[in-house]
């Protein structure tokens, strides 16, 4: 079982909320994940004392492996020389030399692709074709048991109930070449709300059988939520193992000061139960979510 704790979002700067920030620190530690991923906005402005903060926030974590891709925030936007000439100095420096990554885990790959395209796709973001040839090159000639991970800064894929949610150019072409990596699971943010679906839901794609699960997170520290998550503050902890992705939803609540779980979704991996499994046998492997207790006194099981 691979336990992937996912924050995104975290706006150093006036956005910030530090007892939130604190209390994702503490379900970390009581988590033990097998990774963290964070994906994006580490900055409200791309400032050097916010990546500095930023960079201490990521410090904290447990002593795990913590997977990290640029955000549109985390590029200059107003210091135009420096967004032409010198976009990820910065981000360099405090957060991640690499923009494009790859993270093995026991059982599991995970590739970080850089979304943000600071001269042409400023808010909405872009994948190129040569960084799906560098995923398709990544997860070539792993054994088909082997999970297959993507995070990204900006969404492929809308939430259902934000109309401002317009995906990134080339969202389409991405999912089909996504799909047949046999990727099972996309990680991102940028929205400020959280969706957890599959990519069928919105796009039937080239293979209409085989979808990727999606698991959005929103805004896991700051006061910028949106949509259904204004002024809230959520992150997801995700469990995979070879035939299921558990994706249980976190938010944050002022009277308990911690996260807690709102919700859980439990998919199988490429949108099918294993071959040869009939109804029954499907059912009972969907119900056999694990429990979890996040904070020590309560449990959830989807």
């Amino acid at each position: 079982m691979i336990t992937l704790l996912h924050v995104s979002d975290v706006h150093f700067g006036p956005p910030y909320h530090p007892e939130v920030g604190d209390a994702v620190q503490r379900f970390a530690a009581r988590l033990m994940p097998t990774a963290v991923v964070a994906s994006g906005d580490f900055t409200q402005r791309a400032r050097e004392e916010q990546f500095r903060d930023a960079r201490a926030f990521l410090d904290r974590f447990p002593p795990v492996p913590v997977v990290v891709t640029p955000g549109n925030h985390d590029v200059p936007l107003y210091r135009v020389a420096e967004r032409v000439l010198s976009p990820y100095a910065l981000y360099r420096r405090y957060i991640s030399e690499a923009l494009d990554t790859v993270t093995d885990l026991q059982g599991a790959r995970i590739v970080a692709l850089n979304s943000t395209a600071p001269l042409r796709h400023t808010v909405n973001g872009h994948i190129g074709r040569d960084q799906l040839e560098y995923a398709r090159a990544a997860f070539a000639g792993m054994p088909d048991e082997a999970l297959r991970i993507v995070v990204a800064h900006h969404h492929f894929a809308p939430p259902p109930d934000f109309e401002g949610g317009d995906v990134m150019g080339g969202a389409k072409r991405a999912l089909d070449a996504f799909t047949a990596m046999k990727v099972d699971l996309i990680m991102g943010g940028h929205l400020h709300r959280a969706y957890i679906g599959n990519s069928l839901d919105v796009y039937a794609g080239e293979d209409r059988e085989h979808g990727i699960v999606i698991a959005q997170s929103g805004t896991s520290t700051s006061r910028r939520g949106r949509a259904r998550e204004v002024e809230k503050n959520t992150f997801n902890v995700v469990r995979l193992d070879r035939q299921t992705i558990q994706v249980t939803h976190h938010m944050y609540f002022e009277d308990v000061g911690d996260f807690v779980p709102t919700s859980s979704h439990r998919f199988f991996r490429r949108g099918r139960p294993p071959l040869g499994a009939d109804t029954a046998a499907a059912e009972a492997i969907l119900a056999g979510a694990p429990n979890e207790r996040p904070n020590g006194d309560l449990r959830l099981s989807s």
